[in-house]
C-alpha cells in the first residue's frame, strides 16, 4: 500500500481558493490512479475528483466540476486539487486516495482505492 499525506486545508471564505497537495511514498507513484474524497460531518464519505497514472483521464463530481481540478506530478510523487469559487457546502474533511485498479482506470467509489491518507480539513466561510 501507498502512505499518503495531505496537505493545503484551511479557513477560506466563499468564493475563495486553496489547493491540496498529497505526497505519496512506498509505491511507483507512476503505477496507479488517485483520487480526492471528502467527508462532511454527519454524511457519508463522497468522491470528488480522481485522475489516471499520467493524467490523461479525469472524473469529477458533479458538485465540483468546473470549479475543482486534479492534477499530478509523477516526478514528485504529488497529487494536487486545485479549488476554486469555494461555497459553504465544500466544509469537508478532504482525504487522497490511491487506487487498487488498472492504472488508467479513475474509479469513482470507495472500493476502487485501498490505500487513504489522514485528512485535511476544508473550511469555507459565508
Amino acid at each position: 500500500q501507498a502512505q499518503l499525506v495531505e496537505s493545503g486545508g484551511g479557513l477560506v471564505q466563499a468564493g475563495g481558493s486553496l489547493r491540496l497537495s498529497c505526497a505519496a511514498s512506498g509505491r511507483t507513484f507512476s503505477s496507479y490512479a488517485m483520487g480526492w474524497f471528502r467527508q462532511a460531518p454527519g454524511k457519508e464519505r463522497e468522491f470528488v475528483a480522481a485522475i489516471s497514472w499520467n493524467g490523461g483521464n479525469t472524473a469529477y463530481a458533479d458538485s465540483v466540476k468546473g470549479r475543482f481540478t486534479i492534477s499530478r506530478n509523477n516526478a514528485k510523487n504529488t497529487v494536487y486539487l486545485q479549488m476554486n469559487s469555494l461555497k459553504p457546502e465544500d466544509t469537508a474533511v478532504y482525504y487522497c486516495t490511491a487506487s487498487n485498479r488498472p492504472p488508467a482506470f479513475v474509479g469513482t467509489t470507495g472500493t476502487d482505492y485501498d490505500s487513504w491518507g489522514q485528512g485535511t480539513q476544508v473550511t469555507v466561510s459565508s
